[in-house]
């Protein structure tokens, strides 16, 4: 397995070739993992790029043109071995993928994924573009599915941490189904304004999904020490949080786009959130994590 690594005095990220996944952003000074490590036993993955879909489709595949199109869950740039490493600094790495015969099987657009991570001081930032190399409207969604340790230190318990938002809060969280799909009916989650702690069966009705917040900053935070994870999303209006029930560690999920609803007619074109992008224009897209590091 080829990974690619950038650091600097404090910091070091790693990011594997396959699928340009995020799989390692580590701390020199408190010799700390803040990415899942992927236990196969429990979620095999570290932070897959979600892309040209986000979640699961109607009967596993979609619409387009009056043709069926068996797309994977979350799309195939996740676990991808075609993705390839485009560039290399002292502090960054751009990875990516075009459209090939095998992806106009699944996906009838001719695309460009490119995929930037820049490790600048605490803050990894994570810049996406992509391009429409075809003549018709590109259609997709994006999004990233970073999963982070939780708890960090060994004499935490995973409900000692909250998600805490940057503003207050009203949304409620939509229903994930069990085939996967979007429900119809919304429930109220937020306690707090600003806060959802967490606990050992938080998602065991699955992810945490949010169409309508006013944030575009969430932390991870402790109620014992002073260390924080935060992700700030502005360019993705929707947010998805989940984790395996009882794992130690929680997705913190950026996404332009989501599943598809349960009564959804399966026509593309039609799919809740998706990007339509002009033939030959190129579409941009960032979000970042950054590591504030206290004693406790």
């Amino acid at each position: 397995m080829k990974i690619y690594t950038i650091k600097n005095n404090n910091f070091q990220v790693s990011v594997k070739k396959t699928g340009a996944e995020l799989c390692s952003f580590k701390s020199f000074k408190t010799n700390t993992e803040y990415i899942w490590n992927a236990d196969p036993e429990i979620w095999a993955a570290h932070a897959p790029n979600l892309f040209p879909i986000i979640g699961c489709l109607k009967d596993d595949a979609f619409l387009y043109k009056g043709k069926e199109y068996a797309c994977p869950k979350h799309g195939f740039i996740r676990k991808n071995n075609n993705v390839s490493l485009l560039d290399q600094t002292g502090n960054s790495l751009t990875f990516g993928l075009k459209y090939s015969e095998e992806t106009l099987k699944v996906y009838p657009f001719q695309f460009e994924f490119q995929i930037k991570f820049i490790l600048d001081g605490n803050k990894l930032i994570v810049e996406h573009e992509i391009t429409n190399h075809g003549d018709e409207k590109l259609l997709f969604s994006l999004g990233a599915h970073p999963g982070f340790t939780c708890p960090i230190y060994q004499d935490e318990k995973y409900s000692d941490y909250y998600i805490e938002f940057e503003k207050p809060e009203t949304a409620q969280t939509w229903q994930v189904l069990e085939n996967g799909l979007i429900g119809k009916q919304p429930l109220p989650i937020f306690e707090e304004p600003t806060k959802i702690n967490l606990h050992s069966q938080i998602f065991k009705n699955d992810a945490l999904v949010f169409k309508n917040l006013n944030s575009s900053k969430v932390s991870l935070k402790s109620k014992k020490s002073n260390q924080v994870v935060s992700m700030q999303f502005e360019d993705f209006p929707y947010l998805g949080v989940w984790a395996k029930p009882n794992a130690k560690y929680v997705c913190i999920e950026p996404w332009l786009g989501i599943a598809d609803s349960f009564d959804t007619d399966r026509n593309f074109e039609n799919k809740e959130a998706l990007i339509k992008l002009e033939s030959k224009k190129s579409f941009n897209a960032t979000y970042s994590i950054v590591i504030e590091e206290n004693s406790n």
